[in-house]
């Protein structure tokens, strides 16, 4: 069987599940059964060795006794019990008890996984059913031995089942996995720049997604690499504040034979895991305009006290969205080397524009353009996401520009590159195919203008923002003046214009204000530099209105359609 075909053998075992469970919950029960049963076939091999040993570490410190028991398993992690799936089903009687014996043999870094799917509040539920161990020996029936599902087809497996759990509960699934498509285009251009690299022998590189959902990211990256260069092995790490999204997270790396350590539980902003990791590539979804009030406190700390030395010294975003808090934190964790780093985030349209110039969105974004990380930004279809239907945008930032792109930015339109699904699933309705990943690939790669690229320099999203003022005047019409005679401002004639950044104030103000308001001034000392990006502005097309001839027309016909139904309804 391909790993579609086992995991739709393994998802069918929710069959039995039907009636006592909604079908949004399958994969509480489906998920940890397939970590243990995966784990349960990896350790099968050195079992006896395990349990000949294990009554002699018991007086050794917990440190100690891992690393021995580790050690006779060949592996990361290990089971001192002595059940296993055949001698679980041997039992029907007393398989609850025996179940939770055996997760209580597992060594802690697998033991916490099942703590965090909340496995136990299962076995009560399915025993109650009298489902446990008709579940048990279904699973126990489903081959996982590495010689027949190797590493890497289990990942598959592990990802396919996700993708499963997370549609049949689609109304929560945006929170917590992101498109498979949608990753593999990010991925895509993550990785694009450096195939010269990545095709090396034995390569080594760290990836890090910092709301890392259940995987899927890290996922999707190993899974491009491993296409592009067999030999090259990807470091995945990741840090999760949902509990059950960790857990899956956690297994997917256990279960490939990768370091499930690397996977932290905690907010990313206030319980930073990894606080001194510098990574080769980053990539995330961070949740859309999610309030960060929760963690204000300590960031505002970090920004006031560290500045730049910390994390958020670019600036503070609203408090009703913290995506670009995400952005900041994660440019903290890029390599500061000839190597440098590479960056694929997520938005919603709002870290585009928020924020005028001087507030905290305007100057993350000046600070992003000012270094010259801002390499390119990809606008996607609407409808992609689970759980909401807007547009979104892919920025792509890097700390090591190519020669041809320093000192510009690349937009790449993409809103018409998709496919509509023939279901929808929640609010996604729309897909982008294999073929539309890679033309949108293409156009970023030419790294050219044409109809769905622009290529700008970073100043071209720069402007001052001016106040434009006219005196005030008293009863009689007279300008009012203060020291120096000075002209004082009326506030309520008060205006703005946003100049861009390459062009002159003054010039600009003759040309748009001073013809129609020759009394107006600008006050300089209130003058203000921003950031801000339209992709609206810049691939705006024009369509020529109709004429009236046509609309006459139109009208006219639609008279004649009518004509007489009046009588028919009155009749």
């Amino acid at each position: 069987m391909d790993f579609k075909q086992y995991a739709s053998h393994i998802w069918a075992v929710a069959d039995l599940l039907r009636g006592d469970y909604k079908q949004a919950d399958y994969g509480k029960v489906i998920l940890p059964l397939t970590v243990l049963r995966r784990l349960d076939s990896v350790l099968a091999p050195t079992k006896a060795a395990v349990l000949a040993e294990y009554p002699r570490t018991k007086n050794l410190p917990p440190e100690m006794a891992d690393m021995v028991l580790n050690q006779k398993s060949g592996l990361t992690f290990y089971n001192h019990s002595p059940f296993d799936f055949d001698r679980l089903v041997s039992d029907p009687n007393n398989v609850a008890a025996n179940l939770r014996h055996y997760i209580n043999g597992f060594s802690q870094n697998a033991r916490e996984i099942l703590e965090h799917f909340e496995f136990d509040h299962q076995i009560t539920k399915l025993d109650s059913a009298n489902l446990l161990f008709m579940v048990l020996k279904k699973f126990q029936e489903i081959d996982l031995h590495p010689s027949k599902v190797k590493p890497i087809t289990m990942g598959y497996i592990f990802e396919e089942l996700i993708r499963k759990f997370a549609e049949s509960s689609n109304e929560t699934a945006g929170e917590h996995f992101t498109p498979r498509e949608v990753i593999r285009l990010m991925v895509n251009l993550l990785f694009l720049q450096d195939r010269d690299i990545l095709t090396k022998k034995g390569i080594v590189k760290t990836i890090y997604d910092p709301a890392c959902g259940t995987g899927g990211m890290l996922s999707v990256a190993e899974e491009y690499l491993h296409e592009l260069n067999d030999e090259a092995r990807l470091e995945a790490f990741g840090q999760e504040l949902n509990p059950e999204s960790y857990a899956i997270c956690k297994a997917d790396m256990l279960i490939k034979g990768h370091r499930a350590d690397n996977i932290k539980l905690g907010n990313s902003f206030t319980q930073d895991q990894l606080p001194n990791a510098k990574f080769d590539y980053l990539l995330s979804n961070p949740p859309f305009g999610v309030e960060w009030k929760k963690s204000e406190k300590a960031i505002k700390e970090e920004h006031d006290k560290l500045g730049h030395a910390g994390r958020f010294g670019a600036g503070l975003p609203r408090i009703s969205d913290g995506s670009l808090l995400f952005l900041q934190h994660m440019v903290s964790k890029m390599k500061n080397t000839t190597e440098g780093s590479r960056l694929a985030i997520v938005f919603n349209g709002s870290p585009l524009f928020s924020g005028s110039a001087g507030s905290g969105e305007s100057e993350i974004r000046r600070w992003l353009l000012e270094r010259d990380m801002l390499e390119s930004i990809v606008a996607l279809p609407d409808q992609l996401f689970y759980n909401t239907g807007i547009s979104t945008y892919i920025w792509i930032i890097t700390n090591r520009k190519s020669t041809e792109r320093i000192g510009k930015v690349q937009l790449v339109n993409g809103i018409s590159f998709y496919q509509r699904m023939a279901k929808s699933l929640g609010d996604k309705r729309l897909l982008i195919s294999p073929e539309q990943i890679s033309e949108i690939t293409r156009i970023y790669g030419d790294f050219s203008e044409g109809e769905y690229s622009k290529i700008f320099r970073n100043e071209d999203f720069g402007y001052r923002r001016i106040t434009v003022e006219r005196p005030l005047r008293d009863i009689n019409g007279q300008i009012v003046t203060g020291r120096a005679g000075i002209p004082k401002p009326d506030a309520s004639l008060r205006d703005f214009e946003n100049v861009p950044l390459l062009e002159d104030p003054e010039e600009y103000f003759q040309r748009e204000n001073l013809p129609y308001t020759p009394d107006a001034f600008i006050d300089h000392t209130k003058t203000r530099e921003g950031y801000e990006i339209s992709f609206t502005r810049y691939f705006y097309q024009y369509n020529v209105l109709r004429s009236l001839s046509e609309i006459r027309k139109d009208i006219l016909k639609l008279e004649a359609e009518t004509e007489g139904l009046l009588q028919q309804v009155i009749k």
